[in-house]
C-alpha cells in the first residue's frame, strides 16, 4: 500500500509541475512573453544599457538620442562586441516624414597602406588582429550625423549616463565575462591592451566592478567637443602617433578625413511585408536576395524544422551568398547592381539551381546579364520614431590595439578585404571593407511593422530571413521568433576563401531543438551536418501594434539583453 500510495504521489507532483512549468502562450520556444509598453521601447544585449536608453526617452529625447546613449553604454559594458573604436550602421524610421532613412558609418582604409605592401612583405590574408587590420573607425561621426538630424536632447545629455557609468563602475553580466575572458590570451600582447582591459592581465568575472576612466574621459571630450573632438583633436593625434609607434599605418589624417554617408535602403516584398536593409559596402542585401527565392514555396504546408523547411533555406542561402562574394564592396570602387540582384526575375532563374531532392554542392554567382562580427539594439520613442542600430569592432574585442589613455579598442574590420587583385573587395588605400552588420527593419502598406537584428558575422543575414520567416510564415510571436532554433549554413569563412565559388556543400550547423528525422533527412540530400555550440547570433526586436498603438519587445536568452518599455 505505501509503495502504490508513494506511486500516485510522485505522480501528481509530476503532472502538476509539469502543468505548473507549460506556457500558455508563445509555444513552443518562447522563453518568456513579449514586453508590452504605449510610449516608448529600447531592447539592447545588455539590461544596464536597455535602462540607460529608456531613462533618456523618459526625459523627453527621441529614439535616436536613446539609441546612441544605449550604444554608449554599451561600449563601456560590452566591450566584447563594441566601442568607439568600430563602425556604426542604422536604419531610422522618421514618423512626420513617414520615411526610412539609412546610415552607413563604416570607415576606410589607412591611404598610407597599400596592396603592394602587402605583397612585398609576404602576406597572402590580413592578419586578424594587430596593426594590419584597422580602419578609421566610424561610430562617433556615425552618432552626430543621426543627432544632426534626428536629436532632441544636448550630446552632453545623451551621453552622459555612459560617462557616469564608466566613472562609478558597474557589474560584468555573465555572457560578456565570458567572451572577455576568451579574448585576453589573444590580445594581451598588443600595446595598450592589458593595462586598460584587464586587472592584473585578468578579465573581469560575472559581477566584478568594472570601470573604465579613461572611456569616460574620452567621451567627455566628445560630449564637449563634438565629432571633431574625436577625429581632428588630440584623440586622433595620439591614435596616429600611436599605430605609427606600432607598425601600424592608421594616420592622423585618416581620420580626419573620415565622413560617413546617408544612403538609400533597399527592399523587397515578402508576401504583403516590405523587407528593408542597407546596400553593400554590408551584407543586408543577401537576405533580401534569399527572401526573393524562398517566396515561391508555400511554408504553410511546409512545417518549421522539418526538412524541406531547413532544405531550401540552405540552398537559398547557398545561391545568395555567392553573390555576395562576386558582388557586394564600397560602392565608390564597384558598383553593386542592386537592382538585378533584387528583381524576382534574376530570383526565379536562380530558383531553378534549387532542387528538392539534392543538396548543391557546386555554386557559382549569377552572370549579371548586359545591361541588366558586434551588438545590435533598437528603439522607438512616444512620437512613432523608429532606430535600428548596429555596431561593432568585429571579432568581439576587435583588433588588440588599444591607444593610451582613451578606453578603447580599434576595430580590426580591414581583415575582410581580399588581397587578390580583380576582386570586388581587393584592398585599396581609402577604401570601405566589406561588412557584416547589418541592421534591419519591415514596413507594411507604408507603416512601421518591426525594428529588428540578428548579430553574429555571417549568421546576420541567415537570421534576419529565419526572423522574417518565423513571423510571417510559420506565425511565431515576436518573443518566439528569436527564441526559435536557428540554421546557419557555413561555407570558408576566411575572406580569401570566400572570395572563389563553394565547391564542397560546407556546413550545416542546426541548435539543439532540431529533431533527429530532420537531421537524418538532410544528411539524405547529401547536406554536411553538425551542431556547432554558439554562433548563432543575437536577437533584439521592437514591432508597433498598429490596432491598439502598442509598441512590442523582444530579446532572446542568446545574450545578456532586455527589452524594457514604458
Amino acid at each position: 500500500m505505501k509503495r502504490i500510495a508513494l506511486a500516485v504521489l510522485v505522480a501528481l507532483v509530476t503532472a502538476g509541475s509539469a502543468q505548473a512549468g507549460d506556457r500558455v502562450t508563445g509555444k513552443p520556444f518562447a522563453t518568456r512573453s513579449e514586453v508590452l509598453a504605449r510610449h516608448g521601447m529600447v531592447a539592447t544585449s545588455q539590461p544596464l544599457a536597455t535602462q540607460v536608453g529608456l531613462d533618456v526617452l523618459k526625459s523627453g529625447g527621441s529614439a535616436v538620442d536613446a539609441a546612441i546613449a544605449a550604444n554608449a553604454a554599451l561600449g563601456l559594458m560590452e566591450p566584447t562586441g563594441n566601442g568607439v573604436g568600430g563602425d556604426l550602421f542604422a536604419l531610422v524610421w522618421d514618423a512626420r516624414t513617414k520615411k526610412l532613412y539609412g546610415y552607413n558609418g563604416s570607415g576606410r582604409s589607412p591611404k598610407g597602406l597599400t596592396l603592394a605592401w602587402f605583397k612585398e612583405h609576404g602576406h597572402t590574408a590580413i592578419p586578424p588582429t594587430g596593426p594590419l587590420p584597422v580602419s578609421v573607425p566610424g561610430a562617433v561621426d556615425g552618432w552626430f550625423a543621426l543627432h544632426d538630424r534626428f536629436g532632441k536632447l544636448p550630446m552632453k545629455r545623451v551621453l552622459k549616463p555612459a560617462i557616469d557609468y564608466a566613472r562609478e563602475g558597474f557589474p560584468v553580466s555573465e555572457l560578456i565575462a565570458y567572451y572577455w575572458n576568451l579574448s585576453v590570451p589573444k590580445l594581451s600582447k598588443y600595446p595598450g591592451f592589458s593595462e586598460q582591459f584587464t586587472r592584473d592581465g585578468k578579465a573581469p568575472a560575472k559581477g566584478d566592478i568594472w570601470k573604465n576612466a579613461n572611456l569616460a574621459d574620452t567621451l567627455q571630450t566628445i560630449a564637449d567637443g563634438g565629432r571633431d573632438a574625436f577625429y581632428k583633436g588630440r584623440i586622433a593625434r595620439t591614435i596616429g602617433d600611436y599605430f605609427k609607434a606600432n607598425g601600424g599605418f592608421l594616420s592622423y589624417e585618416d581620420l580626419a578625413e573620415h565622413k560617413g554617408e546617408w544612403v538609400e535602403p533597399a527592399s523587397v516584398n515578402y508576401r504583403g511585408y516590405d523587407v528593408w536593409e542597407l546596400p553593400p559596402n554590408g551584407q543586408g542585401i543577401a537576405a533580401l536576395q534569399m527572401l526573393n527565392l524562398l517566396e515561391a514555396y508555400d511554408f504553410s504546408k511546409i512545417p518549421f524544422g522539418s526538412t524541406e523547411h531547413v532544405h531550401l533555406f540552405v540552398e537559398a542561402k547557398k545561391l545568395a551568398f555567392e553573390d555576395r562574394a562576386k558582388y557586394y564592396a564600397d560602392p565608390a570602387f564597384q558598383k553593386t547592381p542592386i537592382s538585378w540582384l533584387l528583381s524576382k526575375e534574376y530570383a526565379a532563374e536562380r530558383r531553378q539551381r534549387i532542387s528538392p531532392d539534392k543538396a548543391m554542392k557546386a555554386v557559382e554567382p549569377g552572370a549579371q546579364k548586359p545591361g541588366a562580427d558586434t551588438i545590435y539594439l533598437t528603439t522607438a520613442d512616444k512620437d512613432g520614431n523608429m532606430v535600428s542600430l548596429i555596431q561593432s569592432n568585429y571579432r568581439g574585442m576587435g583588433s588588440g590595439m588599444a591607444p593610451p589613455g582613451l578606453g578603447f579598442i580599434l576595430q580590426d574590420r580591414g581583415e575582410m578585404f581580399v588581397l587578390k587583385e580583380g576582386h570586388a573587395n581587393t584592398y585599396a588605400p581609402g577604401k570601405r571593407p566589406f561588412h557584416t552588420i547589418i541592421p534591419a527593419f519591415v514596413t507594411k502598406n507604408g507603416e512601421p511593422w518591426l525594428s529588428f537584428g540578428v548579430m553574429g558575422g555571417d549568421m546576420q543575414p541567415q537570421g534576419h530571413v529565419e526572423i522574417v520567416m518565423n513571423l510571417i510564415d510559420f506565425g511565431m510571436n515576436l518573443q518566439e521568433a528569436g527564441d526559435a532554433p536557428r540554421i546557419q549554413h557555413e561555407g570558408s569563412t576566411s575572406p580569401e576563401a570566400q572570395a572563389e565559388p563553394m565547391s564542397d556543400g560546407g556546413w550545416i550547423d542546426l541548435e539543439s531543438g532540431f529533431s533527429y528525422e530532420t537531421v537524418r533527412g538532410l544528411m539524405q540530400k547529401g547536406h554536411s551536418v553538425r551542431f556547432a555550440n554558439g554562433p548563432y547570433g543575437g536577437y533584439q526586436a521592437i514591432g508597433w501594434d498598429a490596432k491598439n498603438q502598442v509598441y512590442v519587445g523582444a530579446s532572446e536568452g542568446r545574450k545578456d539583453g532586455q527589452a524594457a518599455g514604458y
